[in-house]
């Protein structure tokens, strides 16, 4: 993996574990998040967390909302640890 990829795929995860964290209080379906999802495609051979955490990040259930980015963001994050140690 380059550095310019590894570059990506860290500032993706930064931006997607800032939302996590302040999702227990209001939607984060913003721009940045759409970004970083899509940013991460290609790093992860399972789109669900992807779809999951998208999904999550817009609900109007605050305890529902924080629960799916959480368990969305460790999906996201497995996948990548994968996919870097077999590169």
């Amino acid at each position: 993996m380059s550095r310019h990829q590894r570059i990506i795929i860290d500032l993706s995860l930064h931006i997607l574990r800032a939302a996590a964290a302040r999702s227990d209080k209001g939607k984060v379906d913003t721009i940045e998040v759409r970004l970083a999802l899509r940013c991460l495609v290609t790093h992860c051979p399972e789109r669900w967390p992807l779809d999951m955490f998208w999904n999550s990040a817009g609900t109007d259930h605050d305890i529902g909302r924080a629960q799916g980015c959480t368990a969305a963001l460790n999906g996201i994050v497995r996948q990548i640890e994968g996919a870097t140690h077999t590169n």
